[in-house]
């Protein structure tokens, strides 16, 4: 039986997000210094990436380094970016010809110059994607994203472009620097670990949380198909009663 057959493919989570953890730990289990587990880590992307295309996931947003990131050793901060312009520049010809459109979400600033420019340049390159959007997440946090929106609506309401009775949820989510693609349906964590390292807190509301003890280096088409499954079983109703759901699992309108 082929690892494809069990998939329901009427009901894709459209976003998925994954917080890719354990590449150190990997490493060390394996008698490695800390720099491979990051490296086999960057070979579980593109299989993922991969594997997320084949099923036909539209969005697919991994958490490659945090705000709180940038406290770690000089060295493997370092280590870390040029591993990362160096991914970048071996896989922006494979993405684009396969219809992968990249873009970034985090606190670009910070980044060294010659990342800022090997990220842009591969954002440049696969603009034109239709087949999956993959959002990365570098230098980025929940409470910065959070701070930055608070910072830029409150510039808005003192300049009178926006006023205060008009601010709701949907006026947060435009000023995220996810608002132009959906909340993500299916949060995947690998590593063992059961929380969120503050990802996404605002858009990960109504999302399904899949926790598996598989490191981020040894994640696999397999392993994406396992969470799918596992999303596809549960039922969402987003505070609704089983009634007001339809038998497709969809919210229905009805009251």
């Amino acid at each position: 039986m082929s690892i494809f057959d069990n998939i329901d493919y009427t009901r894709i989570p459209k976003h998925t997000a994954i917080i890719m953890d354990g590449n150190g730990r990997w490493a060390t289990s394996k008698g490695l210094e800390r720099g491979e587990g990051h490296r086999e880590g960057v070979r579980a992307i593109t299989r993922v990436v991969e594997a997320a295309s084949k099923i036909s996931i539209k969005y697919l947003t991994l958490y490659a380094f945090s705000t709180e990131n940038w406290n770690r050793p000089i060295d493997e901060v370092n280590s870390l970016m040029d591993l990362m312009v160096y991914a970048i520049s071996e896989e922006t010809e494979y993405l684009k010809k396969n219809g992968v459109k990249v873009i970034c979400i985090g606190d670009m600033s910070r980044l060294p110059e010659y990342a800022s420019t090997a990220l842009n340049e591969c954002i440049y390159q696969t603009r034109e994607g239709n087949k999956l959007t993959l959002i990365i997440a570098l230098s980025y946090s929940s409470k910065w994203e959070l701070t930055d929106a608070t910072r830029k609506i409150a510039e808005d309401v003192t300049k009178g472009v926006l006023k205060i009775d008009d601010i709701n949820e949907e006026t947060i989510s435009m000023y995220l620097t996810t608002h132009s693609i959906p909340d993500p349906d299916l949060l995947i964590r690998t590593g063992g670990e059961q929380r969120i390292s503050n990802f996404m807190l605002w858009q990960c509301a109504y999302a399904e949380f899949y926790f598996t003890d598989v490191f981020w280096p040894e994640f696999g088409e397999k392993d994406l198909h396992d969470a799918v499954i596992d999303f596809q079983g549960r039922e969402r109703r987003f505070g609704k009663i089983n009634d007001q759901i339809d038998y497709d699992g969809k919210v229905s309108e009805k009251k």
